[in-house]
């Protein structure tokens, strides 16, 4: 009876345990075949982003591509010069910098009388066309670094360059009941970070090298002085020929030249006190000036001013030899 019952408990174990497993493997099955559950769909980018990222992919193309570059032929220079704009820089930018006046008179003042290629011992083998400010349609100021190499020791010679071209600035000397003033102009300089008390000055922006008459438009600009050319003096003109005729106040990182006029006349207290403070200047272009008359005695130690105090030492000396035409200033 006992033998009975222990076959009948373990069959019914048995059938447990094999249902079981049975519903297991269901179970299992049943667990791999269900269908993942769907992912929510990921937000479309806004017009701004998409906008952005078009941005980004011409930056990065831009960035990937070559330099714009070219090679140009210098008398003394031993071989061909590569000229190479910065990475960035736009291909239209380099166009207009080498084919610039800026561009082509300092590579001819290479081989001037006293030029860098002249005696052989220096080489220009390339230059690196950093950065171009457009005046409109011609290239105002220029920036780039030539690399220069001492042909005996094989060194660079210090290269880097900010051209500009040529500028006037005009000494006016007032005569008013036997005092004799100066007139400046006070306008704001960003370079220096200061508002300065100047010469009236401005640059040639044509390539005719008319220095004269670009000194009288600036001063009618600057001041509301209407002077004849007849009487203006070129100052640097006295010096010799040697020089060049031009001041040259930083050559060691810019090519500017300048040169320095003289007007005198004679006025009454009138006119004297209509420029002392009188606004001037090119509004449209950002010219923020004021005139500011000073006794001439004074001139020398009321500013900071290069061509001022340059002017005046020419002023000086050319009276001292003889070299002005007769006047009683």
């Amino acid at each position: 009876m006992e033998t009975i019952a222990g076959s009948t408990c373990a069959k019914l174990l048995d059938t447990m345990a094999a249902a079981a497993a049975s519903s297991r493997a269901r179970f299992l099955l049943g667990f791999r075949r269900r269908a993942p559950l769907p992912l929510p769909p990921l937000p479309l980018p806004s017009p701004v982003a998409r906008a952005a990222t078009r941005r980004r992919g011409v930056r990065m193309a831009s960035s990937a591509s070559a330099p714009p570059s070219t090679t140009i032929e210098v008398p003394g220079a031993a071989g061909p010069v590569i000229v190479v704009g910065a990475p960035g820089l736009p291909e239209a930018d380099f166009r207009n910098a080498v084919d610039s006046a800026l561009f082509k008179q300092w590579l001819s003042n290479l081989q001037s009388e006293k030029g860098v290629l002249t005696y052989g011992r220096l080489n220009l083998t390339r230059i690196l066309i950093q950065g171009v400010d457009m005046f409109g349609k011609r290239v105002g100021f220029l920036k780039f670094k030539a690399d220069i190499i001492d042909e005996e020791t094989k060194t660079k010679v210090p290269g880097i360059v900010f051209a500009r071209g040529p500028a006037v600035a005009v000494l006016i000397l007032l005569e008013c009941n036997g005092q004799k003033y100066a007139v400046l102009t006070e306008q704001v300089r960003v370079p220096v970070g200061k508002f300065l008390l100047e010469l009236p000055a401005g640059m040639l922006d044509d390539e005719k090298g008319d220095f004269v008459g670009t000194a009288v438009r600036e001063v009618e600009e600057e001041t509301g002085i209407k002077l004849n050319i007849e009487d203006m003096i070129d100052l640097t003109a006295l010096l010799d020929p040697a020089t060049g005729g031009r001041m040259i106040p930083s050559p060691g990182g810019c090519d500017e030249e300048i040169g320095l006029f003289l007007y005198r006349g004679r006025v009454d207290e009138e006119t004297i006190r209509s420029l002392q403070g009188k606004e001037t200047g090119l509004r449209d272009h950002g010219e923020l000036i004021k005139l500011r008359v000073v006794p001439y005695s004074q001139l020398w130690r009321s500013t900071a001013d290069a061509k001022a105090l340059c002017a005046v030492a020419l002023y000086e000396m050319a009276k001292r030899d003889g070299l002005l035409p007769s006047a009683n200033l």
